[in-house]
């Protein structure tokens, strides 16, 4: 795999807008905001899933993730987190995707991955070293979080105040 530099994505809640890493703009069902955060919902085109849905976390620099995977290609994960920084200016949110990621089983267990990628990327440059630190820091404070409420997301982000609501799974 070629190392990639930090991928950016664009949130424009004012044109419910989603602009992934490549460029693509794509229509945005829904956004909420929040005082601690942005949800959205669209369709996908990705052949593996149909539609997606996430919840921008600042303060704890975090992307948290539902896929609605075609059934042929579904995976063993109820959330996908993505580490990384996340900041408003006005009605339009950026994310800068710091290359560390969590696989969260709810009530089973959780994944740490890339980890490789985050150190090749500070080797390289693509990373300084103060966001290097503070991936580490945010994925090790979100692994803790999570498994000491019994590797459930959705509860640890409630005991700090932000309740996360998700769609119905979809087929």
């Amino acid at each position: 795999m070629t190392l990639h530099q930090p991928k950016v994505e664009t949130f424009d809640v004012g044109h419910l807008t989603n602009t992934d890493p490549k460029g693509f703009v794509r229509a945005v069902d829904e956004y909420r905001e929040e005082t601690w955060g942005l949800y959205m919902a669209r369709t996908s085109d990705h052949p593996s899933f149909h539609y997606l849905e996430s919840w921008l976390i600042p303060q704890l620099g975090l992307r948290a993730s539902v896929f609605h995977y075609v059934p042929e290609r579904a995976r063993d994960q109820d959330y996908y987190i993505d580490i990384g920084e996340f900041t408003r200016l006005g009605s339009t949110w950026t994310s800068v995707d710091h290359y560390l990621d969590i696989v969260v089983r709810t009530g089973k267990d959780l994944e740490l991955l890339d980890v490789d990628e985050l150190l090749d990327a500070r080797v390289l440059g693509l990373l300084d070293p103060e966001s290097c630190e503070q991936a580490i820091v945010r994925a090790t404070t979100a692994i803790d979080g999570i498994a000491s409420n019994g590797h459930d997301m959705d509860a640890w982000f409630a005991s700090l105040g932000m309740n996360t609501t998700w769609r119905p799974p979809t087929r």
